[in-house]
């Protein structure tokens, strides 16, 4: 766990899935914002604490981990971050404009109270936004170095939030545009895994710089326009809701 989150903190500020997953997410911010910045924001499982800075920007953002090594890393990054697990999160309920929580609910054993905690805590009207991993057929590589419990679809994903009382407004996949190659390089892992084990994480490397620009621009237009059409398929699924 630890060497995975060194490495997750080495490659945030440029490897391109990162950069991706802001595209995607700043818009869906700046639309719960609504031009404020004296919001209370939330961010279950903050990891470390790279995006709680993206919170900050519409007001007081608080964050939480399970993990005392990602508290260390959002800590230097001047984020207010505590010790709680997403099953029992110890803030008030209906306290925050804003709840987030980033690529967590695949590792939650029980996600529909893991949700209805969620919801808990959202102020009415406040808005909700999630991603987790999706597509069973992508488990393996990257993913197999962190204990996930299931993939989603966006049928659960929907199910889940209505069941927490939330007004679901959008579900949706993310990264698409990569969903073929990460097929391919998910299938050779998984190949390569009967061999030998390989503890070397190369999802997580920065690729060539022009690889990595690439990349990078080929997400940037999916964002632009995921925001007005819904893709059959990708690797993270979305869900905006907000609680009435």
């Amino acid at each position: 766990m630890q060497e995975a989150l060194d490495v997750t903190r080495r490659v945030e500020d440029s490897h391109f899935w990162f950069r991706g997953f802001r595209r995607f997410i700043l818009p869906l911010l700046d639309d719960a914002a609504d031009g404020r910045h004296d919001l209370r924001l939330l961010d279950c499982g903050c990891g470390t604490g790279h995006n709680l800075r993206l919170l900050q920007h519409y007001g007081r953002a608080y964050g939480f981990d399970l993990t005392p090594a990602a508290l260390a890393y959002a800590r230097d990054l001047g984020a207010r971050a505590v010790h709680a697990d997403i099953g029992a999160i110890p803030f008030q309920s209906e306290s925050f404009d804003v709840v987030t929580s980033f690529d967590v609910l695949q590792y939650a054993q029980d996600d529909q109270a893991t949700m209805t905690e969620l919801a808990r805590l959202l102020k009415r009207g406040g808005r909700l936004i999630v991603t987790a991993a999706a597509m069973p057929i992508l488990r393996g590589g990257h993913a197999a170095f962190w204990p996930e419990v299931r993939r989603y679809d966006r049928a659960r994903m929907k199910r889940i939030a209505t069941g927490a009382g939330l007004h679901v407004e959008r579900v949706a996949y993310l990264f698409s545009t990569l969903f073929p190659m990460l097929l391919a390089a998910r299938v050779a892992s998984r190949w390569r895994a009967t061999a030998a084990r390989d503890d070397n994480d190369w999802e997580m490397q920065v690729p060539p710089a022009p690889v990595n620009a690439g990349l990078t621009a080929l997400l940037r237009i999916e964002a632009g326009l995921g925001r007005h059409m819904a893709l059959p398929f990708g690797s993270s699924v979305l869900l905006v809701a907000t609680k009435r």
